[in-house]
Parts: C-alpha cells; sequence; structure tokens
C-alpha cells in the first residue's frame, strides 16, 4: 500500500479497499501539453474521474484519477509522457462546510502529515483524496474513526 508501482507491477498491484490508483503525469508548462494527454486518453476511451493539476513557471504535474489506471499508463508511456502510479487514500465526507476540516484534524491529530490532499464530487458524495507517507499510521485513523473508504469499483 501506498508505494510506487513499476510498469511491470502495475498488472499486479493489489490495492487496499482504502486505496484507489492515482496517476502522475509530468506535465510540461507548455500551451496545448495538457489537452495532448487529455486527447490521448479520450481516443482510448479512458474516462476522467477527477484530475488536479500542481503547477510552477516551468512545469506541472497532472494528478488523475480514471476509469483504467493500467491502460492508461500503459498508453500514456507509450505516448512519451512521464507517468507514475501511486496508491492513494479516497475517502467520502459529507457536502457540508467544514466536514474535510473534521476528517484532515483527525489525521494531524495523530501526527499524520498530508502530502496533498483535493476533493471533488461524484453523483451526490464528496469525495476527499488524500496521500501521506505514513499509511499505516493512516489505516488506523480510518479505521478508528468509522471513516468510509471509496474503492475504485465504487467510482466506476
Amino acid at each position: 500500500m501506498c508505494k510506487f508501482a513499476s510498469s511491470e507491477e502495475i498488472a499486479n498491484l493489489k490495492h487496499n479497499t482504502m486505496t484507489i490508483r492515482q496517476l502522475s503525469v509530468f506535465l510540461e508548462n507548455k500551451t496545448g501539453h495538457l489537452n495532448q494527454i487529455l486527447s490521448v486518453l479520450a481516443k482510448n476511451n479512458i474516462n476522467i474521474i477527477a484530475l488536479t493539476v500542481a503547477d510552477s513557471s516551468d512545469y506541472g504535474i497532472l494528478r488523475a484519477i480514471v476509469s483504467d489506471p493500467e491502460k492508461a499508463l500503459q498508453i500514456l508511456r507509450s505516448e512519451q509522457f512521464t507517468v507514475r502510479v501511486h496508491d492513494i487514500f479516497s475517502l467520502e465526507m459529507d457536502a457540508a462546510p467544514g466536514s474535510m476540516s473534521k476528517i484532515l484534524d483527525l489525521f494531524t491529530a495523530a501526527d499524520i502529515c498530508i502530502e496533498y490532499v483535493y476533493a471533488f464530487s461524484f453523483g451526490s458524495k464528496s469525495i476527499l483524496m488524500l496521500r501521506t507517507d505514513k499509511c499505516d499510521e493512516a489505516v488506523n485513523v480510518i479505521e478508528q474513526n468509522k471513516l468510509k473508504s471509496i474503492s475504485e469499483a465504487n467510482l466506476k
């Protein structure tokens, strides 16, 4: 859980029901580069469930939850994009002010640093995505506080 998966490992990657696979794609900060990636995914019938981009003046990292992570990884690499797959936590939260803060307070109280976080709505659900390097401790927080994990199957 919460490890980098090589292209050889991705097909055999067994992920915990508390994590889902996220693509992280190196993105040059040039006109049209993002759309090239999106076009490759679209041409191969890969649906984007959630997407966020973190950028600097020279480059960015596109983070995406997609309908078929294995296929997306293979296709993007064949098109010469630099791609990694990470297991991240996906939690359902109330669609109400303060619900994200309450969840993150639980991780803070357990001294778990969050590397990054983003959220989106899926149907009537609000979903919190987060990555940490303290995966075992994060699982404990999730279980002890009866937080609802979302699996990849729930997002299809």
